[in-house]
């Protein structure tokens, strides 16, 4: 039987049922025609019949790598190209890892920033007490260790600590807490200036030195006191006086060994105030840690409250306050340190009595005079009415403010056109110096105060978006003020007819015969008695000891000099002056950007208004 089916090609196909032999009967009959074909010679053609097949094409290999199928020529060209990228970024990371490599130089500091180095330096010279281990100057050591010791029924333990004046060792309070109040405030609007100098922890120490002290020197844990200390030493020389002090004698610190008396007073309120001021502007710096801000802030309101019931100037009822030091009023600092107490604590109270009309017309706020805008230890308005112009920029506290510190913004305004070259209210040397103190002696102390006021005040308005302001009809850019600035403070750096450098061991040319005691006399473990130190004093060979930093008094009023060392009116530097010396230098510092820091003086300070109530919840049916 068979079946018929269909060829492909159109013929029939035909499977045989009987052609069903197994698997090993077709290999034998493959077997035998094998050997029946191949038993007779072939001939040429018939050989060629039996050349194998035509070559073909090699079959592809391919890898499953489970997601995808790759051909696996691609897949190991792959790997290889992997592979050798890794090994070369090997050999690139071995290569730049030790190939020695050009490193950017940072830009090298300017001179501002090279002076405030060694301005700030000054501060450790004249340290008074028990000193730091690394205080950095090689020649000073222990000294005033006995201060205010063995007193009865005194109201302070001991007055051990805080800052020798100037030349000399007497330490007064009166100039010494206005060195403290300027170094606060430089602090707290160009931290990140100072630290950017390097110098950020050394300025504070340098004021916590001092603060340290003025807690000592009343009962800082106490509401209200009645006697505070003004002075430690004694420089009365008057009507031939012979007697061992701080004046008469020429003693190095440590080797001091005759009495230091201790002045008090009870009816003080200048000196009250601008030591309330350091404490108040202190506690901002030191806002961090905060037992030490609170006491801070305790001690300046316990002061500030004894200034204010306790009327009178400190340097009435004594002669070497007045012969050294002397207060011309009390109102300034009850300006000023108001103030500072309203930024410290957000009190109310205090800026009330900042803004109380009586109080500024007392200061001179309202009327020019020679001295008008003149910014110094004994005159605080300009600093006070510069502070305030701050407020009224930053935080317009409005209603019942707005009207007294518009006033104090546009005398600020005043003074500033005071300072330009353009006006006359202020006479220039002919190498450029404004006379501040109309050709007295001493001037750099006012200038660099000045310098300060016009650059902070310059930064004020650009942090506010205002480009300048106006002197009369004539509009006046911030950049102009940054100039007067620096011209004042390049002349004291070298700038200026005699090509010196009035701040000591800055530049090549500077004050080699500073009035100073510890300077000039040489630590050759020699104890000089009171007289015997005079020979240092009248030497004419330079100080043995550089002063390094100090800001001497300055030129004259024709640009002249004289490096004398007895002629303290040229070559004695002061706290004070160079306290101003480093806010103007880390003012001016950097690469010329108003970088103040606008919010940290109002951290105490709440919000002007009423903070709004929060939206009402959202409604639910």
């Amino acid at each position: 039987m068979s079946m018929y089916g269909r060829d492909p090609w159109g013929g029939p196909l035909e499977i045989n049922t009987a052609d069903s032999a197994t698997d090993d009967d077709r290999s034998r009959n493959l077997n035998d025609l094998d050997r029946a074909a191949l038993s007779r010679p072939l001939d040429e053609t018939q050989q060629s019949w039996l050349l194998g097949p035509t070559e073909q094409k090699k079959k592809k290999k391919y890898v499953d790598l489970g997601c995808i199928i790759v051909s696996s020529k691609i897949f190991w060209w792959t790997v290889a190209v992997l592979v050798g990228a890794g090994v070369l970024a090997g050999l690139i990371a071995i290569l730049v890892r030790f190939v020695p490599r050009h490193h950017d130089h940072k830009p090298p500091p300017d001179n501002y920033t090279l002076a405030l180095h060694k301005a700030l330096m000054f501060f450790n010279a004249q340290r008074s007490g028990k000193l730091p281990k690394h205080n950095n100057v090689s020649w000073r050591g222990n000294s005033g260790m006995n201060d205010g010791k063995g007193e009865s029924g005194a109201t302070y333990k001991d007055l051990v600590g805080g800052y020798y004046d100037a030349g000399d060792a007497i330490k007064f309070n009166f100039p010494k807490s206005f060195a403290m109040t300027m170094l606060s405030w430089s602090v707290i609007e160009y931290s990140a200036k100072y630290e950017a100098a390097g110098e950020l922890n050394h300025v504070k120490e340098i004021i916590k030195w001092g603060t340290d002290y003025f807690l000592k020197t009343f009962n800082h844990t106490a509401d209200t006191i009645n006697t505070l200390v003004a002075q430690v030493g004694s420089g009365d020389t008057s009507g031939g006086m012979s007697t061992p002090n701080d004046h008469y004698c020429w003693t190095r610190p440590e080797d001091i060994d005759y009495d230091r008396p201790v002045t008090s007073c009870s009816s003080c309120s200048d000196l009250a105030a601008e030591m309330a001021a350091a404490l108040a502007s202190a506690s901002i710096v030191f806002k961090d840690n905060k037992a030490y801000s609170q006491k801070l802030v305790h001690g300046a309101r316990t002061l500030f409250k004894f200034s204010r019931d306790q009327r009178g100037r400190y340097s009435a009822g004594s002669s070497e306050a007045s012969q050294f030091y002397n207060s011309t009023s009390y109102w300034d600092e009850f300006l000023w340190a108001g103030t500072w107490l309203y930024y410290a604590t957000g009190n109310n109270s205090y800026l009330q009595l900042a803004t109380t009309n009586g109080i500024a017309r007392h200061a001179g706020a309202f009327w020019g005079g020679p001295d008008y805008g003149v910014f110094s230890w004994d005159n605080k308005l300009t600093g006070a009415q510069v502070l305030l112009s701050r407020l009224r920029l930053f935080l317009s506290p409005g209603y019942p403010y707005e009207e007294i510190l518009r006033t104090f913004h546009n005398q600020t305004s005043i003074v500033m056109c005071s300072y330009l070259p353009y006006f006359t209210s202020f006479n220039r040397t002919k190498g450029g110096l404004i006379q501040l103190n109309h050709g007295r002696p001493q001037p750099l102390q006012y200038v660099v105060n000045a310098a300060f006021l016009a650059t902070v005040y310059s930064d004020y308005l650009d942090a506010a978006d205002t480009p300048g302001w106006y002197c009369g009809p004539n509009f006046y850019s911030t950049k102009i003020l940054r100039e007067f600035a620096k011209t004042q403070i390049d002349y004291i750096l070298g700038k200026n007819p005699r090509k010196m450098s009035y701040v000591v061991g800055f530049g090549n040319h500077y004050p080699k015969h500073v009035h100073h005691r510890g300077a000039s006399i040489p630590k050759n473990k020699v104890k000089y008695n009171c007289k015997g130190g005079w020979k240092w004093r009248d030497s004419k060979k330079p100080n043995p000891n550089t002063i390094v930093g100090a800001m001497v008094a300055g030129p004259d009023r024709r640009d002249g000099f004289h490096d004398v060392r007895t002629n303290y009116n040229y070559t004695e530097p002061t706290l004070a002056g160079n306290a101003g010396l480093v806010a103007a230098l880390v003012a001016l510092s950097g690469d010329g950007d108003s970088n103040i820091d606008k919010n940290t003086i109002f951290s105490a300070v709440p919000p002007m208004f009423p903070t709004p109530p929060p939206p009402p919840a959202p409604w639910k049916p």
